[in-house]
């Protein structure tokens, strides 16, 4: 396929590997912050290609996996209602809850179905008047444009039995609690190039001079990663800390900005926890007062909602780049794909799924990276 097949050549691929070990006079830590980009990096093992050079550890850029579990018992609450339809990305029903997933609710009974957009979930609202219609609004920024304009639609349109289960996050804040913390090992990210198309990069800039640490923007082939890797390994070479963008045929340093405005009409910032992390503050979005009659948390009252992590799940460890997947005494046996103890294992995006996926399941030694 063009533009695709050129960003997966092998030999181009090879000597961008080469040129990362020239460039790497010490063993460098990068984070990739995205989930989808550790797919890759895992699929293609572009991790290992680096290991002399680079270690890659993998960050909390999977929506799904950082959802905390009070917020999946509250899907499943609104789930098991006979007066509701509740309709969401696929990822998201294989998502344990404190008892069962919302793939059990749908065999149990419920209407739970599976959207591709949230303006489907509020066709169904249009459909269906009889019945209230709950959208699960989970995601970065990159979908919130989308779940804001479904919003925005709703009270344009006056449609009552519409409403959003929001669960999004933002990345700057989550780079600042790595950064921060008393363990952080990062010493460079490679940020979502997806996040950015939507928002820029403007908001990393002070987070670069502050921490003192590369952040490229980066694609999702094979070819944009292995050249994200290598400017983040010549700005730490060099003793810079800038924000520069590999993904030159995507994002702009000012982003979409129409996208931006209409999140910032709908949504503001909000404490939000994350699975296996915990809260941290302002790092969601939540509605707006002015769009308050949307909220499914105020409509069904589910505040008082709450949940404790499973004790045996380390996914926080994961989701933080302290653990690899393997290294879990439950991955592969205790938590698999088909009996997940979280979100990691089966999220498309998950870091767990893709150790998995792509038969990750011991450690390498150092001589074999």
């Amino acid at each position: 396929m063009k533009y695709l097949s050129e960003y997966r050549d092998g030999k181009i691929a090879r000597g961008l590997a080469d040129e990362i070990r020239r460039a790497a006079t010490q063993r460098w830590v990068l984070m990739e912050v995205c989930g989808g980009q550790t797919h890759t990096i895992v699929k293609q093992g572009i991790d290992e290609l680096v290991g002399e050079a680079v270690e890659m550890i993998h960050g909390p850029g999977c929506p799904v996996c950082v959802t905390p579990l009070e917020q999946i018992d509250r899907a499943m609450a609104l789930a098991s209602r006979p007066d509701v339809i509740f309709s969401s990305f696929g990822d998201m029903l294989r998502v344990p809850g404190s008892e069962c997933d919302l793939f059990q609710i749908r065999a149990r009974g419920g209407d739970v179905r599976v959207v591709y957009s949230p303006l489907d979930a509020l066709e169904l609202a249009r459909r269906h008047p009889e019945k209230q219609i709950v959208f699960f609004a989970v995601g970065f920024e990159t979908t919130a444009p989308a779940n804001a304009m479904a919003v925005w639609r709703a009270k344009e349109l006056g449609i009552e039995n519409f409403s959003v289960l929001v669960s999004h996050v933002t990345v700057p804040p989550a780079m600042v609690a790595l950064l921060e913390a008393p363990d952080n090992r990062v010493q460079g990210f490679l940020a979502a190039g997806h996040v950015c198309t939507v928002m820029g990069w403007t908001e990393y800039e002070p987070l670069a001079r502050q921490y003192h640490v590369p952040i490229v923007v980066t694609g999702f082939e094979p070819l944009d990663l292995l050249e994200g890797i290598l400017m983040a390994v010549r700005q730490l070479e060099q003793g810079r800390s800038e924000v520069e963008n590999q993904y030159v045929r995507s994002v702009k340093r000012e982003g979409n900005r129409p996208a931006q405005e209409l999140v910032q009409k709908v949504f503001q910032l909000v404490d939000r926890q994350w699975r296996g992390i915990g809260t941290i503050p302002a790092s969601g979005l939540g509605l707006r007062p002015e769009f308050a009659d949307f909220d499914a948390e105020i409509r069904f009252g589910l505040e008082g909602i709450t949940a404790e992590e499973p004790a045996e799940c380390r996914a926080g460890e994961v989701l933080r780049g302290m653990l690899k997947p393997n290294e879990c005494a439950a991955f592969g046996t205790l938590c698999t794909p088909e009996r997940p103890l979280g979100a990691p294992m089966v999220s498309s995006e998950g870091a767990c799924a893709a150790y998995f996926n792509y038969g990750r399941f011991r450690q390498a030694t150092r001589s074999e990276a």
